[in-house]
């Protein structure tokens, strides 16, 4: 697993585990038996110049506009199937790991992740997922942190 092998290779301490096929981050959570809260969720979002990865709650929805003031663009789009399948080669589609540094894209991380200790995540597949320090995560994504959800 690319993931896994990145985050070794990063010396992040990590658990790894395997479930019931899951194919929401909503799905995780109740696979892994946590709160949606803690699931962390990758939506891909599309600029004028750049792909970027927002990293949300489960339970929460992408403010389009607000990801775009992130990022400093005009506008976003949320990125296709066939754009995902490219960007995120390796993985399931729909299971792709909220790592934005593993694939070269920009990290936003939500506000409402910032006081999570721990964060779930898919690791590119259905039924595998990492669970990790949320200060682990944010060392290897460095991610710019905004209120990027939906209220």
């Amino acid at each position: 697993m690319e993931l896994e092998k990145y985050l070794q290779g990063q010396g992040v301490t990590f658990e790894k585990h395997t479930h019931s096929s899951a194919y929401t981050s909503q799905g995780l959570a109740q696979a892994e038996h946590v709160s949606g809260y803690n699931v962390a969720k990758p939506v891909i979002v599309k600029g004028a110049k750049r792909y970027a990865m927002c990293v949300l709650p489960a339970p929460k929805h992408v403010d389009l506009r607000r990801a775009a003031e992130a990022m400093h663009e005009p506008e976003v789009r949320l990125a296709t199937e066939s754009e995902m399948a490219v960007l995120f080669p390796g993985c399931e589609l729909g299971a792709e790991p909220p790592v934005g540094a593993l694939f070269s894209l920009e990290t936003i991380m939500d506000v409402g992740l910032q006081d999570d200790e721990f964060l779930v995540m898919q690791s590119g597949s259905h039924t595998e997922s990492i669970t990790m320090g949320r200060g682990e995560w944010e060392r290897l994504c460095r991610p710019t942190i905004a209120p990027i959800a939906l209220a």
